[in-house]
């Protein structure tokens, strides 16, 4: 038999959880033909000797709706192991809006999700109005790696009522405008509808982000609609219903009962935090009474604490005070040199002392506390905190944190930690039955936060360091379980059969490599970059798109359509 491709040599572990076995894995027309020892000729072969074979990552929450446009490789998620990625998450899309109304959407997406205007301006070809001419649209880039998407709810919401989506409650005929919409998105391939109700997204000028306007009913009549079209899974940024368990409960009860009445699956996001270290609990205690109910819920947990990548480069803490706002308007060049002066390091520490009152948005930098800042020269660690580093060298932390960017003219980071701070209650969550590890965030935060790192720190961290999952566990938890969740039914695992994404790494050495700031956006814009090491051969569809993280000049990536029936339907590419 001749091969497209074989990958030769390797020890294979194959997705579904069981033990790695050696055998080659030949390839034809984009799939996986044969497992085993290969005798036959190939057009390509990838010589696997000494390394992992596994299937290519699933990463359930991006926001690379505008990204793709101007990146077809994915990055920075591709760079860790990622094949397939879902984005429009959070009620967050480009589509359905028409190209004179743009500016609705890229108002809910600027500071809600920190994408620049600019960016997107330069960088989009607007072509679309519905959300099915925004798939086909998607459907014709170049990919490096495979896409499949939510119709947003804020989206669908300026698309129908304009500047009321951002103040008033949807009248009968406005929601009926939605639901036509919805359907007609779901038939031509969205995965679902996502929606965000959380005070964390807000709009440039701090007001709510239209999802947020809309009422329960609203919720529920929508959901209805994929209810009678028996398509898709609803994603939810959630309501935040405090710490009052009555409060709570009732938000729980509101979602079981969304998840039965709707009889799709609901998916949401949750973190633990340090303020209020046992509210994630209750949380997952609603998985399992919705599960026992007869509805399906999951929610996408992270491998490792969320946190807000500090650096004269990007963000501080301190942008928003005049003395210091003044300073980071100037070139970097000329901040470091004015750093180097006395008089101006002494205005910036007072200024810095005092308490700012400003409320933090999403994954924006949260008010200086020290204790809680910790100098990144690596990415394992250890990370030091700027109050200990201040303690030995009898100095204020905030000319510590100076002192220590100076060291390296300015290019250091720090980490701002805002979430799962907590590494054991960050494993509880990932060894939960009815959680997924992902959540990235790509495309999104793109100058605050870099987690698209999130696979490649399991296996580094988890697995090598800690030793809490085997390597056949973490393969399983980052491929065939979201692979599943989200309905890829013929990705996640190597089968004969199924669609032939592959990454080749090395298990000794495969690991995160520190990030960078670059302005490689459209119109100059910066964002945080992060590549990794170990990695040899990405494959998509059966083509290699990455060698050693470069690209081959190769885009077989494709948009992966749902259709009616399933958790996000049957697929069709």
């Amino acid at each position: 038999m001749q091969y497209d491709l074989i990958v030769r040599n390797g020890s294979v572990i194959d997705g579904s959880g069981l033990p790695a076995y050696r055998a080659d894995v030949g390839v034809r027309g984009g799939r996986i033909v044969e497992i085993g020892r290969i005798r036959g000729a190939a057009r390509e072969i990838v010589d696997a000797e000494g390394l992992v074979v596994a299937p290519g990552f699933v990463d359930g929450h991006t926001h690379m709706d505008a990204q793709i446009s101007w990146d077809p490789l994915g990055t920075c998620s591709c760079w860790h192991g990622v094949t397939t990625v879902v984005m429009g998450n959070c009620g967050f899309t480009l589509a359905p809006c028409a190209e004179a109304s743009k500016h609705l959407v890229m108002r809910n997406l600027e500071r809600a999700e920190d994408i620049s205007p600019e960016a997107m301006d330069a960088g989009i070809d607007w072509t679309w109005t519905t959300f099915s001419e925004f798939l086909d649209h998607v459907d014709q880039l170049p990919k490096g790696i495979n896409y499949a998407g939510y119709i947003g709810h804020s989206a669908l919401r300026t698309h129908v009522m304009g500047e009321r989506a951002f103040e008033e409650l949807a009248s009968a005929d406005d929601l009926s405008a939605m639901a036509r919409e919805l359907r007609s998105a779901l038939e031509a391939g969205a995965i679902g509808f996502s929606t965000s109700r959380t005070p964390n997204h807000e709009t440039p000028d701090r007001r709510p982000v239209a999802s947020r306007v809309a009422d329960w009913e609203e919720l529920r009549a929508l959901a209805g609609v994929m209810g009678e079209l028996g398509a898709g899974i609803i994603e939810i940024a959630g309501e935040h219903p405090g710490r009052n368990p009555d409060r709570i409960r009732e938000y729980h009860v509101r979602l079981r009962d969304l998840a039965l009445d709707s009889g799709r699956p609901i998916t949401w996001g949750m973190f633990s935090t340090r303020r209020a270290p046992e509210l994630w609990r209750p949380y997952f205690d609603l998985l399992d009474e919705t599960a026992a109910a007869g509805g399906r819920m999951f929610a996408q947990v992270h491998s490792r604490a969320l946190n807000v990548v500090l650096s004269f480069k990007t963000n501080l803490p301190f942008d928003s005070l005049p003395v210091w706002r003044e300073l980071r308007a100037l070139p970097l060049d000329r901040q470091l040199a004015l750093l180097r002066d006395p008089d101006v390091r002494r205005r910036l520490v007072e200024a810095a002392s005092v308490r700012t009152t400003e409320r933090a948005v999403g994954t924006e930098a949260r008010p200086a506390r020290y204790e809680w800042i910790f100098l990144m020269d690596s990415v394992a660690g250890p990370h030091p905190s700027i109050d200990t580093l201040a303690r030995e060298r009898g100095a204020d932390p905030v000319e510590t944190l100076i002192d220590l960017a100076l060291e390296k003219d300015l290019d250091r980071f720090f980490l701002q930690p805002i979430a799962n701070e907590d590494s054991d209650h960050v494993l509880e969550m990932m060894q939960h039955p009815h959680s997924v590890v992902t959540f990235s965030d790509s495309g999104a935060h793109v100058s605050q936060i870099m987690d698209a790192s999130l696979q490649t720190h399991v296996l580094s961290h988890w697995v090598r360091a800690r030793e809490a999952f085997t390597l056949e566990q973490a393969v399983h938890m980052l491929s065939f379980i979201p692979a599943t969740r989200w309905g890829f039914d013929d990705r996640g695992l190597l089968r004969p059969g199924f669609a032939a994404d592959m990454i080749v790494f090395d298990p000794d050495t495969v690991a995160p490599l520190m990030p960078e700031v670059v302005h490689d956006l459209p119109a100059g814009a910066r964002r945080l970059l992060q590549r990794s090491l170990g990695i040899s051969t990405t494959i998509v569809n059966g083509a290699v798109v990455l060698r050693d993280g470069e690209h081959t000049g190769a885009y077989p990536g494709k948009l992966l359509r749902s259709s009616p029936g399933g958790a996000g339907g049957a697929w069709r590419i």
